[in-house]
């Protein structure tokens, strides 16, 4: 009896510790979903109500604004998404080290031209044309993530490791290097091989884009359409926070990281290997970033060795938007950023009259967020203010 007492409480534990895994994985996605759906609709109200402060004078302009607005929103959800799924690797490091690796776009960089190598061999060999699209999905990401990951490491021990001790300009200054070291490496090794300066993605054929819905408010139906690619992007990235959620919440090396993360002497004296997780840290980080680059190569369909310059600043932007160190935030930062991208994108110029070019100026808003948070609420969207002691 005492017996079957004993394993009903280990049962109920055990279904307790369960609940709670399943909890802290899948939580941080319902607050995703939330984050999008919520920044979606008030995105959409902001684009309603210019166009009826405008009907008056442009009779059509609600009907346009509206007919192309579920396109919009998909659009921004793909780019907040690539946003985001950068943004992991920066936040993973940040969480630990307090430390913003300013490389890590050239980490996503490297990832993607791994992926364009993976596929040029493929094409050149015969084997692309017949290939499953989600076999070769698999294969460039994994290439991208094992060479991007090991990049990541050799980064951390040969250029920020000796200056751990250091004040925090001079590793900046470090990764600021790397990140130029970086950038031209990689146009050496492409400018003299057979990938080229604009180095091709070769995909094989996934099928025409998926068909959501039409619109009907105009004078023809426009159809909302999502390209394979778009949706492969989307699902991977989801799947990444999935996994990295559960790695650092529910695993010993994650209980090891987010010690190494709170207090880093603490945890070398209760006989946490810091250089080890910290190692190890990076590599995730960086495989991340390899994983986001080769996808985002997938669905642009050319790399170059300069193409993580601008999606690296942004995605410390969206980092920094839903709370630096904070994985969630991360993904919320980067769907939020990629949603007003999106918007100003699209209606800057419907709204001004073609007097202004919605995509020039969508890096514009984008920075401009990056001011606006840092001076009224540093901690971002996700982010706990903190405090620092003398």
């Amino acid at each position: 009896m005492a017996a079957e007492v004993k394993a009903q409480a280990s049962s109920s534990s055990g279904q307790r510790s369960f609940t709670e895994v399943l909890r802290t994985v899948f939580g941080p996605v319902g607050q995703l979903i939330l984050f999008i759906v919520g920044s979606a609709l008030a995105l959409s109200l902001v684009v309603v109500l210019l166009a009826l402060l405008q009907i008056g004078a442009r009779p059509d302009i609600l009907t346009r604004a509206l007919t192309i607005l579920p396109q919009v929103i998909i659009d921004g959800l793909v780019r907040g998404f690539l946003f985001a799924s950068i943004a992991l690797g920066y936040t993973m490091v940040y969480g630990v080290l307090e430390f913003i690796n300013f490389a890590h776009g050239e980490i996503f960089m490297v990832g993607g031209v791994v992926g364009a190598a993976v596929s040029l061999f493929l094409a050149s060999s015969g084997l692309l044309a017949g290939m499953p699209g989600l076999l070769f999905v698999i294969l460039v990401i994994a290439v991208g993530m094992v060479v991007s990951g090991a990049l990541a490491v050799t980064v951390e021990r040969v250029a920020y490791r000796p200056l751990r001790g250091a004040p925090r300009l001079v590793p900046l200054i470090s990764a600021i290097g790397v990140s130029l070291v970086l950038q031209d490496l990689m146009r050496l090794m492409m400018t003299n091989t057979p990938l080229g300066f604009n180095a091709r993605f070769n995909t094989p054929d996934f099928g025409p884009p998926i068909r959501l819905f039409e619109m009907n408010l105009g004078a023809r139906p426009v159809p909302v359409i999502l390209p394979p690619k778009a949706l492969i992007f989307i699902v991977a990235s989801v799947l990444m926070l999935i996994a990295l959620n559960y790695l650092v919440n529910a695993t010993r090396l994650g209980k090891a990281i987010r010690a190494t993360a709170q207090d880093m002497p603490t945890a070398s004296l209760m006989g946490i290997n810091v250089n080890q997780i910290v190692a190890l840290t990076f590599l995730i980080g960086g495989a991340l970033g390899g994983a986001a680059g080769a996808l985002f190569g997938l669905n642009v369909g050319t790399v170059n060795p300069y193409m993580g310059f601008i999606p690296g600043l942004k995605a410390f932007t969206a980092a920094v938007l839903g709370g630096i160190g904070n994985i969630t935030g991360a993904m919320v930062g980067g769907v939020v950023l990629g949603f007003l991208e999106a918007f100003v994108a699209s209606y800057l110029s419907l709204f001004t009259n073609g007097a202004f070019s919605g995509a020039a100026y969508a890096d514009i808003a984008a920075f401009s967020i990056l001011i606006l948070i840092l001076i009224f609420r540093p901690s971002g969207l996700l982010g706990e203010a903190t405090t620092q002691k003398v």
